[in-house]
């Protein structure tokens, strides 16, 4: 009996103890089966995203220069300040620009004068010009009508002089006749076959005769001076015309000179617009007397003082922008093979235990390598393969940055939500 019930017990025990060992089994079994589907959907879940801690926060810096030569007489900022566009930075003695304002001003004062002159001349001097050619023509139709007038005149004195030579031949002869008539009769009278009557007749015939041929040497005379006359006359209305044919030829270049006092008038309101623009620089350099924030942001890299002379081009500062910032994160060029712009992007920042929303804003053209100063260039003989990375540019959701916490040069932890 006691053999039998030594057996029984071990048989109970027994099938207790497989009884443990089945269920530890479906326990264990329970746990593996869980843990597959766990890390099955962990699995699944990181496959959906990338990350990488090569990352950090970026933005333009906008350095402050000086846009022209000056002495600063007043810098308003200081080092990590917070400024707002429009905020004045540095301020320049602004006394010298005020001088080449004004005397810009009187420039452009005296150009539009000038400008206003030449304008006014060109119609006036138009109309002379018209005018006095109009008048140099009817001069010389004068003096050729003149010419004409003194050369009938010659004409007609060398007709008269003909005229009086041939009277004078003809006295002469008269006068010959009766000289001849003379002398007979003064032989006749003495021996008295004539009267003394006839004989004084004869006389006064001669006489009269010869008073005759004086009076046409006379008359030869007046004529050859009325030839010199009028031939003087002629040379003198020659010379009117010399005179007015020149007078036209004067008057002819009006037109020219219309066009070159034209050609005056544009320039001198191209000078005016010269004028103009010098002003509107004046003006330019007077304003950049002052210098201005042109954003939002912290003063950094501040390297001028009261007193300093700049030079156009030096640069004073610079301003850190606080809205427009994003990350550039430096993924492997493997896990870029589903990363596509417009994924959202969670931003884990190292320095506050917070997280940010983006999405990526695109993905660089090259490698970080190729955009260094030395590229680097593997040798054909010892070249080893090396993950490169891209540089991916994401930017921050709007309203991430409110409270500007975020600094350029923070390092970040960005993962991609890739599916």
């Amino acid at each position: 009996m006691a053999e039998r019930m030594d057996k029984e017990a071990h048989a109970t025990v027994r099938t207790r103890g497989n009884g443990k060992t089945i269920v530890i089994r479906i326990v264990v079994l329970v746990i593996l089966a869980a843990a597959a589907s766990f890390g099955y959907v962990l699995w699944k879940q990181l496959s959906k995203v990338e990350s990488t801690d090569d990352a950090q926060i970026d933005a333009t810096l906008h350095p402050i220069s000086a846009r022209i030569s000056g002495h600063v007489v007043q810098v308003m900022v200081q080092d990590d300040q917070f400024v707002k566009a429009g905020d004045v930075l540095v301020q320049l003695d602004r006394k010298d620009y005020e001088v080449a304002l004004a005397e810009a001003k009187a420039d452009l004062a005296e150009a539009e004068a000038t400008a206003q002159s030449s304008k006014t001349d060109v119609p006036i001097m138009s109309v002379t010009s018209a005018s006095s050619l109009s008048s140099a023509r009817s001069g010389n139709q004068d003096a050729l009508a003149g010419v004409a007038a003194a050369q009938q005149q010659l004409a007609a004195a060398r007709a008269r002089f003909s005229s009086a030579q041939a009277n004078v031949r003809v006295a002469d002869a008269n006068y010959s006749k009766a000289a001849q008539d003379v002398a007979r009769y003064k032989m006749l009278v003495e021996k008295e076959e004539i009267s003394k009557q006839q004989y004084d007749q004869a006389v006064a015939t001669a006489e009269a005769a010869r008073a005759t041929l004086d009076a046409q040497r006379a008359g030869v005379i007046e004529a050859q001076e009325n030839i010199s006359g009028a031939e003087k006359a002629v040379e003198q209305a020659q010379a009117r015309v010399s005179q007015a044919q020149a007078s036209v030829e004067s008057a002819m270049t009006g037109p020219q000179l219309v066009k070159v006092r034209e050609a005056k008038a544009k320039s001198d309101e191209a000078k005016v617009e010269e004028q103009k623009a010098l002003l509107q620089q004046a003006e330019l350099n007077l304003e950049y007397t002052t210098i201005v924030a042109p954003i939002d942001g912290i003063v950094g890299k501040r390297n001028v003082s009261n007193g300093k002379n700049i030079s156009a081009g030096e640069e004073l500062m610079a301003i850190i922008p606080q809205d427009n910032i994003w990350v550039t994160a430096n993924f492997k060029e493997t896990q870029l093979r589903q990363m596509k712009v417009g994924q959202p992007v969670t931003i884990k920042v190292d320095a506050y235990d917070r997280e940010y929303k983006g999405r990526v804003l695109m993905i660089a053209g090259a490698s970080g390598a190729r955009f260094s100063l030395l590229p680097p260039e593997n040798a054909t003989g010892n070249y080893v393969k090396v993950v490169q990375r891209i540089p991916v540019r994401i930017a921050f959701d709007p309203g991430q940055n409110n409270d500007h916490l975020l600094r350029p040069g923070m390092s970040v932890v960005p993962t991609v939500r890739v599916q």
